[in-house]
């Protein structure tokens, strides 16, 4: 096991099982061939080739491709090929979320291959001993990794709000952090992943934040998610992630980042100059391969900042 070990598995994606997902004349997904079969059903909405999947031409404004996707997902959902839906939307785009195509709901971003963006949050504590960060423990319940260790705070980016307005919301929610404490959460950069799930494709973009709060402040969750709170000596934590397996995937990312930044990899660590790279790959974008459209289409830049 080793930090490398991690950032690997957060960047297994194989591209041969997937068809690219198209929107008009641009890419903004990749979808499992498997998958690509439960949407042939529905050629009002989804044009099914031997090179790709393509939303219907006719669905050609923002409101006509969410409402129409949204219907194939809940008869998705009612015959189980879907687990559930999430109810929270996300944008679907090439580009920017300002930018965006149609929604999908969370739960369905997977399957469809479609870029999805997070914050997480490292919340930490200087003491006479050194840093110590803050660990949740997901909930035994959760659909995805419970029981994982787990980002002070870490959510979902969904559409319809700010950066800013959305870390107030899941700091208070995932760990009782008021509003005023929240926003001065400091911004660090980024970590980006292409990973391949039993579900499909994820191409995340998580925004990384610092929190240094004080040694009397201690977390609550109040939405159910988190079970439990740590606060642990930045040794141990660093450990656990080089060691492990116990952290939620994406999170050993964001907690690596942290490391390099604060010095707890040292600079003279050669891991410490090619980990930066290795936690901000390029996205996997499949084009051009036999299929004429695919050779000329417009591909979204998966690396422009929103």
């Amino acid at each position: 096991m080793s930090y490398f070990n991690h950032i690997q598995a957060c960047n297994n994606f194989n591209p041969a099982a997937f068809l690219p997902f198209i929107v008009g004349d641009v890419v903004v997904g990749q979808v499992k061939r498997d998958f690509s079969q439960q949407l042939c059903e529905w050629p009002d909405v989804f044009v099914i080739s031997d090179d790709a999947v393509e939303l219907a031409a006719k669905l050609d404004t923002f409101a006509m491709r969410s409402e129409a996707v949204a219907r194939v997902l809940s008869v998705l959902v009612e015959r189980g090929v879907l687990s559930h839906l999430h109810g929270e939307q996300y944008v679907v785009t090439a580009t920017t979320r300002e930018q965006g195509l149609f929604l999908i709901d969370r739960a369905a971003a997977t399957r469809f291959g479609v870029r999805a963006f997070g914050q997480h949050i490292n919340g930490f504590v200087r003491s006479e001993q050194g840093i110590k960060l803050w660990v949740a423990r997901r909930a035994p319940d959760r659909h995805h990794f419970p029981g994982k260790l787990d980002n002070l705070v870490a959510g979902g980016l969904p559409y319809g709000i700010t950066l800013q307005e959305n870390l107030k919301k899941e700091c208070w929610e995932e760990a009782g952090i008021p509003p005023e404490l929240a926003v001065i959460a400091r911004p660090v950069g980024s970590v980006t992943y292409n990973a391949e799930t039993a579900q499909g494709y994820k191409p995340d973009t998580l925004y990384c934040y610092d929190l240094e709060l004080t040694a009397e402040f201690q977390p609550r969750c109040t939405d159910g998610e988190v079970e439990s709170f740590f606060l642990w000596p930045v040794e141990k934590v660093m450990q656990l992630v080089r060691d492990t397996d116990e952290f939620k995937p994406n999170c050993n990312l964001v907690i690596i980042d942290f490391l390099i930044r604060h010095g707890v990899i040292a600079p003279e660590d050669e891991c410490s100059i090619s980990l930066p790279h290795e936690l901000r790959p390029p996205f996997s974008v499949r084009y051009g391969e036999a299929h004429a459209k695919l050779n000329t289409m417009q591909i979204g830049n998966p690396l422009k900042n929103i």
